[in-house]
């Protein structure tokens, strides 16, 4: 079969609208490109933590969800769809259950970089046949913009604020997907949309017909903790790639592989000056901030092409 992906993209969508999402936010968008990856006719069971796109996308008894749906706590998530896959294979092997089913955990960065860490690297270090997505906005965004350790240092956060006493976030973003990377599991990505979704298409098969553990860390903007228009959305994640601060790339079976290299590497600035949260950086006399955030973003860089051995 030649694999077309235009086709692909009219596939019948397995996340309908009617949900609740705010205008510009790109959990839905990611959570629709990864169901969208599923071959048709497998089925999906789907266990996702608490969140923002919880909260919009699941009111008893209206779901946006064409597949089964188990809403976890924060922390429990991953163990959720853990046991969904446990039961699953026992039912398989006792003949009752038939069916090809695919375990999904669905989780922001705050229940997965912080409050379903646990869960998340038991589930890997077990190597559970499931995929992991975090939408990654940088902060709990559901519970009033707090910040998590996914946030940028400079970030502005209701817990970080910015002001004649405080830059925002003291400390840097926790590389999660290195983390999970060092678990030895067979399938790690990051990817965020841009242009025309196919990184993400990619990448969302790949990992849910790799057998074992696999984790996906989709970049995901929010407008109203990051202060962008809505309209916005694409042209921020492309920026966030070219300007390196979200490379897109992948680790499969220990191999690292960089998907985009830029044929210019733009400076940080053109992407933090998009958002609001990262406004102050630029007044008189914070230029330092610029420079520290450059100096970072290319540091992890040059890290990476070293992983990927690229001189």
């Amino acid at each position: 079969m030649i694999y077309k992906f235009k086709d692909e993209l009219e596939k019948k969508e397995r996340f309908v609208g009617g949900h609740r999402l705010c205008a510009g936010c790109g959990a839905g968008i990611a959570v629709r490109g990864v169901l969208r990856a599923l071959d048709e006719g497998d089925k999906a069971v789907i266990s996702n933590a608490t969140s923002c796109l919880e909260v919009s996308s699941f009111m008893y008894p209206y779901t946006s969800y064409e597949d089964s749906y188990i809403h976890s706590a924060f922390a429990n998530a991953a163990a959720t769809c853990s046991g969904s896959v446990a039961a699953y294979e026992s039912m398989k092997k006792k003949g009752k259950i038939s069916g090809n089913f695919k375990f999904i955990t669905i989780g922001g960065d705050g229940g997965t970089y912080d409050i379903g860490f646990q869960a998340l690297s038991g589930a890997m270090e077990r190597n559970t046949d499931m995929v992991y997505v975090c939408y990654d906005n940088e902060a709990y965004m559901n519970t009033g913009i707090q910040r998590s350790s996914s946030t940028p240092r400079f970030a502005d956060a209701t817990t970080s604020p910015t002001g004649s006493q405080s830059y925002g976030k003291v400390q840097n973003k926790k590389d999660l997907t290195e983390i999970i990377a060092s678990h030895n599991v067979p399938y790690v990505a990051q990817t965020t949309f841009m242009g025309n979704f196919k990184d993400l298409h990619n990448k969302a098969h790949k990992a849910h017909y790799t057998d074992g553990a696999c984790f996906l860390n989709i970049l995901s903007p929010c407008p109203r903790g990051w202060g962008y228009e809505a309209s916005k959305l694409p042209e921020l994640c492309k920026k966030a790639v070219d300007t390196c601060v979200w490379p897109l790339y992948e680790i499969e079976n220990g191999v690292w592989k960089i998907n985009y290299i830029p044929k210019e590497k733009l400076p940080v600035e053109e992407f933090l000056s998009m958002q609001s949260r990262f406004s102050h950086m630029f007044k008189a006399g914070n230029e330092w901030m610029i420079e520290d955030a450059q100096a970072y973003v290319d540091m992890k860089w040059d890290k990476l092409l070293k992983k990927a051995n690229i001189n």
